[in-house]
């Protein structure tokens, strides 16, 4: 396998965990899923940072609108510890919000942390907040979780729900994030928001974190029409690790995981896949083949044992995720 810094993973929840349960934890004195060590055995070139936030958690006894304005102040905290991890550890890791900015990392030998927001919500409907959000570095956006907000509706296994797309601040800010130079996330939408952040993104679109819904039925993976609409975008998607959108409840299998990604590549093409694991974002799991992200090998192996040629597998590390940022404005 090549070692030499070129894994881009698309999606990972440590920044919540160090936020809440592991506090007091950071990012090379820690047992989560992704750390400094573990990034630097893989060879990780660049790390997307999710600031996540739950609705429920913060809205208590409040209403939904305030639940929403606490998940904002959230999401700019985990930023600030972000930029923590980055002063503590500088020659090991630093900010990227950009293609070029990534490159000078990896010639410096440092890991890049990419910051983006999982949970659009926290716009709360204040078109001012993209901005922010964009010059405090993040350059991504999951426009939605499990929860309806400000933006549009999210998966469901209520095909009413599913049916549903983006209300018209929702296509306000798509637009708003491509003139700027931010990725819109659709993993995490309903159908029909997936379709309207299609029509109307004017900037790069991934599903940041989602599988196939051919092998596992599940409405928080793409099925084959989305896979190619996202992949007619130039668009890419990231394989994600937990058990239930590969296929199997409670285990993680590297077997699942290399099916998925060759069916990506049968209906999406070959600049179709990348890596987005969820990692320090699930739980549950009785079994995984690859715990943690310094056993990526694993999956470089397995999908080489499938057939999948070096030159595939270097798209599927990181090359699909350059490409899209490249696009970036």
């Amino acid at each position: 396998m090549n070692q030499s810094m070129n894994l881009i993973d698309l999606h990972c929840d440590t920044l919540f965990r160090l936020s809440g349960e592991k506090a007091g934890q950071d990012l090379k004195n820690t047992d989560c899923n992704v750390n400094l060590s573990g990034m630097r055995e893989t060879g990780t070139m660049a790390q997307f940072f999710a600031c996540f936030t739950c609705l429920k958690e913060q809205q208590g006894d409040r209403g939904k609108e305030e639940g929403f304005e606490q998940c904002f102040y959230q999401v700019l905290d985990m930023i600030g510890l972000m930029e923590k991890q980055c002063t503590m550890f500088p020659e090991e890791i630093a900010l990227a919000q950009s293609y070029e900015e990534i490159m000078k990392n990896k010639k410096e030998g440092k890991i890049s942390a990419v910051l983006t927001v999982e949970e659009g919500g926290i716009l709360n409907e204040n078109p001012d907040r993209i901005k922010i959000l964009y010059e405090k570095g993040v350059r991504l956006m999951t426009l939605m979780w499990n929860y309806e907000n400000c933006l549009g509706y999210p998966n469901s296994r209520d095909v009413r729900v599913m049916e549903q797309g983006l209300k018209d601040f929702g296509i306000e800010t798509v637009r708003q994030m491509g003139k700027l130079g931010m990725i819109a996330d659709v993993s995490h939408a309903s159908d029909g928001t997936f379709r309207d952040i299609i029509k109307y993104a004017e900037g790069p679109v991934a599903a940041s974190h989602s599988n196939c819904r051919a092998l596992c039925s599940h409405p928080r993976n793409l099925s084959d029409d989305m896979i190619h609409a996202l992949a007619d975008k130039g668009g890419i998607a990231g394989l994600n690790f937990y058990g239930v959108f590969l296929g199997t409840e409670r285990e993680s299998r590297i077997e699942e995981m290399a099916a998925h990604i060759l069916h990506m590549i049968k209906i999406g093409g070959r600049e179709f896949p990348a890596v987005g694991t969820d990692f320090d974002g699930f739980g549950g799991m009785e079994h995984m083949d690859i715990p943690n992200i310094s056993q990526m090998r694993r999956l470089w192996e397995k999908l080489k044992e499938k057939g999948v040629s070096e030159d595939q597998l270097d798209l599927i590390w990181g090359g699909n995720a350059l490409r899209v940022l490249k696009t970036l404005r």
